[in-house]
């Protein structure tokens, strides 16, 4: 059997509110006439599980990769309920999208049904000279004043707003009140959930006449009231000649890096832990001896990094530039 990095096919979600279609950004085809603006990278989750796209295990599920090579594609990473621990998605917004909350480990206890806890960090892609994300609560803003906000259809008075430029990173935790604004493209990096309660939609209608669901009730029981709105965290860099990594995120659950090489570089992969790679620019080749067929890669596409990969050589043909998530031990 060879371990070798699994490049993974992406599942588009069509008809999300508010957003466009993936296409111009990520070389992505969709159905006519649907508005495709959520892409699964990478997922091991009951509501879809990614497939491999190349290589000796292409065609099967990344769930049945992972229980067949077990930690020699995990490594000493924790599984999350028997399944991979990191979900990578992309999103593009062409209108501001809802306002959502994600529970934490004590709140999923009190909500119960299956809820599941849901950490996330967004890293804009692309972003208009305008563009905003809305992530945590001004300051002073008390419960029951967001819930009054909420009653009168104030709530984007209670947000705060962010400007935000491509290259920006904000982490997410659980309990933040948060949505994605207008002209973003984002690789959302989260754990491994899909439990979101929208409490607030912009006071629109849907295609149908009537206001989207809500879920004020649980959100309520998620949000983290009196916490400081969500920062950048403070960049750290290692470079050399051909290499700069410069770490975005770092909280419990996850580890993110910005990982820029230069065209011409080419190195051995020397890993004894699992890796996400979500590609942002440039093209290049991962060679993995025993297989004849070498793994290309460029923008828009997702691979892991096995902790146990046999020997492969990664191969620079551009500059490239990826993210590189990881889960602490």
């Amino acid at each position: 059997m060879i371990v070798c990095p699994l490049m993974l096919e992406s599942m588009l979600w069509p008809k999300i509110w508010g957003v466009r279609s993936l296409e111009n950004q990520l070389g992505r085809s969709s159905p006519a006439g649907d508005r495709i603006g959520e892409s699964w990278e990478i997922a091991d989750l009951p509501e879809g599980v990614s497939r491999v796209a190349v290589g000796p295990a292409a065609g099967r599920s990344l769930h049945d990769v992972l229980v067949e090579w077990g930690t020699r594609l995990s490594g000493p990473a924790p599984l999350v309920d028997g399944r991979f621990p990191l979900l990578v998605k992309f999103l593009h917004a062409e209108d501001v999208l809802s306002v959502q909350v994600h529970p934490d480990e004590q709140a999923c206890e009190q909500l119960g049904g299956g809820a599941r806890v849901k950490h996330e960090a967004w890293y804009i892609v692309e972003a208009r000279d305008d563009a905003v994300i809305y992530a945590g609560l001004r300051p002073g803003v008390t419960r029951e004043q967001f819930a009054d906000a909420v009653a009168d259809g104030t709530v984007a008075d209670t947000l705060e707003r962010i400007p935000v430029r491509a290259g920006d990173c904000y982490y997410l935790p659980s309990g933040t009140v948060h949505a994605l604004g207008a002209g973003v493209v984002v690789a959302e990096i989260q754990t491994p959930s899909d439990t979101t309660y929208r409490v607030f939609d912009w006071n629109r209608l849907g295609d149908d006449g009537k206001p989207r669901a809500l879920h004020i009730e649980q959100a309520m029981m998620c949000i983290h009231f009196g916490e400081p709105p969500p920062s950048q965290q403070p960049l750290r860099h290692e470079s050399d000649l051909w290499t700069t990594t410069t770490r975005l995120v770092t909280c419990r659950r996850f580890v993110i890096d910005k990982v820029r090489v230069t065209e011409g570089f080419e190195r051995r992969l020397d890993v004894d832990q699992m890796a996400v790679w979500v590609v942002l620019g440039g093209r290049g080749q991962l060679k993995t001896t025993g297989l004849d067929d070498p793994i290309d890669i460029q923008a828009g596409r997702s691979l892991i990094i096995p902790a146990g990969v046999d020997e492969t050589v990664f191969a620079a043909e551009t500059d490239c530039t990826w993210l590189a998530a990881a889960v602490p031990v």
